[in-house]
């Protein structure tokens, strides 16, 4: 008995003791078990996208904010493996409150606009959203579905839980979080205030968002909600105000010392900006892109000044909005714009942007410019400072000179208006400089742009009129006054350049200047700069004796224009006709503009690219000179260019090249450039020449060239406009080919005066030219199969003379036999010797 309680007692202490120990007895169970036993624990089922219908679709639309919905079908192949990607964001879509599904329907899709499978659609508020990526790539899908753009739901506050308020955190610079409760019958009221100024708060770049996390609204410090909580990158603080007046919460959340942050410049929009200008006297603005390479480091710099600007009573903040950047006359960035509240429009710094300090002086400066005056500058700064600003004005006085101080007085008056113009005013007393210009009487105001000068003529004194005319040069392209000693340095230096003589007081000369102007852009476009200059006593050394005249130098050389200057069409005709243009032993210098013209206008042309640092482009361009003259009698139009974008543009790699462009078709030349026998042998070649499939034009020097070239030639002489000419070279344009088949160089001329040397006279005519020899063709010359086959026999006969040419031959034998005979026959008898006297 006492045996059995024993062992009773022993089984309850085992059993005891494997219920305090399962995982013991259970991993003793496995070592018994060699082919292993079912496992501790049941794997966690892995997370799998639901699968729904078209009618369970429908109802999770109707009753979610935001669903993501995976379009597939059974016969696609890609789909598993897109949906393997996708299952691993389920969970996370599902903590940013995204339902993600995938639904097998194609009738379903096709109504959604889904063609083709797989296809991912983003729901939000039942309209649908179609993702256009990649959608292997599971964290771009994620970061669609979660980003601040996708979950934006139109007219009302969006709910976020703690997960989503992080992520908005982090992408958005300012965000307004609402915390209220759910069961709390005031928050009604208080989201529709709020409601009420989301979408005004968006336009300042202000995210609103509601959140009822009443632990999110502790740890943000409201026990008892509603409250609000202001985001600014990422720190925070909260309102105290009166939540049910959404106007006061709008100013609160929109004020500047609100929306400021410490240690960097703010980031603004235009919204935020117009009220940043309602609030602040002065702001400076930098104007920046992020596709801007030099806006990082110039944003770093004036990092540095932020805060002395600030304490000079500056507010500076940063906007990237290149739009109204252009709208403040800033095209290009970064730039720095000052705003004060006595001016509307803006000043445009225009400083070194890598100097931080040069910019505060500036910011300083402009606040207070009560001891700002004009520059004094002389020597190499101030020709350097002519030559490299694009607008400066130039007051030129002496010492001593009392009308010379009082003016000064006056144009300090508006050398603040003059950089609000991007207009760089300074001063000097350097009469090297002014001899240089020409300027020898003081003061005098010389305004120039892109190192050209032009002459106020005006009262220096009203410094309105001399405000007016710096901005009319500087917003016009007006026709430049210049002086004696600024012509004749511009005639050496400029290669076209029209001059216009004309006299004070004179109303024809202001009339004709009037329509001059309306002329002078497009001479800017051919490369021609155009000035106006009163001196009678130059005009005499160009045989102007009335005025006004107009002068045209080309390359110094001039050209009186003996037309009607009241007709300002016909002296640009004048100015840009190729014979009036045309440089004795030197090739045309052309701009970008001026050769895309000629691209379009001319049939043959040779451009040399080149570089003004280009050591031996100097030597080559000496040698092409040589046959400039030759290539224009061959009808090639030669010019050179020194442009990199130009060469760009033609695909030009090496600099210096030669190309030849036949109707804008180019052809490289790859020999020597330093033999210019060489070069005008191939420009001329037939080979480089012809053009396939087109019948080439070609002049009287080419056609003499082709002759001797050519022992079988067609050349088809035709007129301009007219019918015929123009009907027949359609047709004969068909047989081109055929021609080159036969051997027979096929060209057409339009010159009726040499189509009469070889006995045309009328035109069209065919004549097929057999070693030198012509032969016209008698026939129709629109049926382009007749005229085939005369040239194919003419190519082929056999050279024969015909009857009327043996019967010449003929004549002319028996005319010299003839007259030999007759000069034989009555030869006249010797006469009888004379007999000695003696004899007789």
């Amino acid at each position: 008995m006492t045996f059995t309680r024993l062992k009773t007692l022993s089984l309850l202490v085992c059993a005891l003791l494997a219920l305090s120990f399962p995982g013991h007895v259970s991993g003793a169970g496995n070592n018994n078990n060699k082919k292993g036993s079912q496992p501790v624990a049941p794997p966690e089922p892995e997370a799998v996208i639901e699968e729904v219908n078209a009618k369970q679709l429908e109802k999770l639309l109707a009753d979610k904010d935001y669903v993501a919905v995976f379009w597939y079908a059974r016969s696609c192949v890609t789909c598993d493996k897109v949906l393997a990607e996708l299952e691993k964001i389920d969970d996370d879509t599902d903590s940013f409150g995204v339902d993600f599904v995938k639904i097998n329907d194609k009738r379903l899709a096709k109504q959604y606009g889904i063609k083709n499978f797989p296809a991912l659609t983003y729901f939000r508020e039942k309209e649908p959203i179609i993702y256009d990526g990649d959608l292997m790539d599971e964290e771009g899908v994620l970061d669609f579905l979660t980003s601040l753009e996708a979950m934006d739901l139109p007219d009302r506050i969006e709910e976020v839980n703690a997960k989503i308020l992080q992520k908005i955190i982090e992408d958005t610079d300012f965000v307004a979080v609402l915390f209220y409760k759910e069961d709390d019958p005031d928050s009604p009221r208080v989201l529709r205030h709020i409601e009420l100024i989301d979408d005004e708060a968006a336009e300042y770049g202000i995210y609103i968002v509601k959140m009822h996390d009443k632990l999110m609204a502790k740890k943000y410090g409201f026990r008892n909600p509603p409250g609000l909580t202001y985001f600014r990158k990422g720190k925070y603080i909260n309102y105290d105000g009166d939540i049910d007046d959404e106007e006061e919460v709008l100013d609160w959340l929109t004020s500047p010392a609100n929306m400021e942050m410490t240690d960097h410049i703010e980031q603004v929009n235009r919204k935020m900006f117009e009220k940043i200008r309602k609030n602040s006297d002065y702001v400076a603005v930098i104007f920046y892109s992020d596709e801007c390479k030099q806006c990082p480091r110039v944003l770093a710099e004036v990092e540095h000044i932020d805060d002395e600007a600030d304490k000079a009573g500056i507010d500076f903040v940063k906007i990237d909005d290149k739009q109204m950047a252009k709208e403040y006359g800033v095209f290009a960035l970064p730039a720095i714009v000052f705003f004060k509240p006595t001016s509307k429009e803006p000043v445009i710094y225009a400083g070194d942007l890598y100097e931080e300090e040069q910019i505060l002086t500036w910011l300083i400066t402009q606040k207070d410019p009560s001891g700002d005056v004009i520059e004094d500058l002389e020597g190499e700064r101030l020709v350097h400072l002519i030559e490299e600003s694009g607008s400066i004005a130039v007051y030129f006085y002496a010492d001593g000179c009392e009308q010379c101080t009082k003016v000064l007085e006056e144009l300090e008056n508006i050398d603040d208006d003059c950089d609000k113009h991007g207009i760089t005013f300074v001063k000097t007393r350097d009469f090297s400089v002014a001899d240089g210009y020409g300027v020898h009487e003081y003061p005098a105001l010389v305004y120039f742009e892109g190192g050209i000068p032009n002459v106020f003529e005006g009262e220096l004194s009203e410094e309105e009129e001399v405000l007016q005319w710096l901005i009319t040069q500087k917003t016009e392209d007006r026709i430049e006054l210049i002086t004696r000693q600024m012509l004749e340095t511009m005639v050496e230096e400029t290669q076209y350049l029209a001059v216009y003589f004309y006299k004070i007081n004179c109303n024809i000369c202001d009339q004709i200047l009037e329509g001059l102007e309306l002329i002078d852009d497009e001479c800017d476009v051919f490369g021609i700069h155009m000035v106006k200059i009163q001196d009678p006593q130059l005009a005499k050394r160009y045989s102007i004796k009335t005025f006004p005249a107009l002068v045209y130098f080309r390359n110094g050389n001039p050209l009186l224009f003996e037309g009607d200057l009241q007709n300002e069409q016909s002296v640009l005709e004048w100015l840009i006709d190729d014979d009036n243009r045309e440089l004795a032993d030197e090739i045309e210098e052309v701009n970008e503009r001026m050769l895309d013209r000629l691209m379009a206008e001319s049939t043959l042309l040779v451009v040399f690219f080149y570089d003004d640092d280009c050591a031996e482009c100097e030597e080559i361009l000496e040698e092409l000179e040589e046959i400039d003259g030759e290539a224009d009698m061959f009808g090639i139009d030669f010019v050179k260019i020194a442009s990199i974008q130009a060469a760009k543009k033609y695909e030009i790699v090496n600099i210096p090249s030669l190309v030849y462009f036949r109707k804008q078709v180019p052809v490289l030349y790859d020999g020597d450039l330093h033999q210019h026998d060489k070069v005008i042998t191939w420009l001329t070649s037939q080979d480089v020449f012809e053009i396939k499939n087109e019948i080439e034009e070609v002049n009287r020097k080419m056609l003499d060239k082709l002759l001797e070239e050519n022992e079988f030639l067609a050349v088809f002489f035709y007129e301009h406009n007219q019918p015929d000419s123009t009907a027949a070279l359609e047709k004969l344009e068909n047989i081109d080919s055929e021609t080159d088949n036969l051997d027979i160089t096929f060209v057409k001329m339009a010159d009726s005066r040499y189509a009469k040397k070889w006995g045309v006279t009328k035109l069209p005519a065919m004549v097929y030219f057999r070693r030198r020899f012509p032969s016209i063709y008698r026939g129709d010359l629109l049926s382009e199969d007749e005229v085939l086959e005369w040239l194919r026999k003419n190519r082929f006969r056999q050279p024969e003379l015909n009857i009327f040419m043996y019967a010449l031959i003929a004549l002319a034998v028996a005319f010299v036999v003839y007259t030999a005979f007759l000069l034989q026959c009555f030869k006249p008898a010797p006469p009888p010797p004379v007999q000695h006297p003696k004899q007789s």
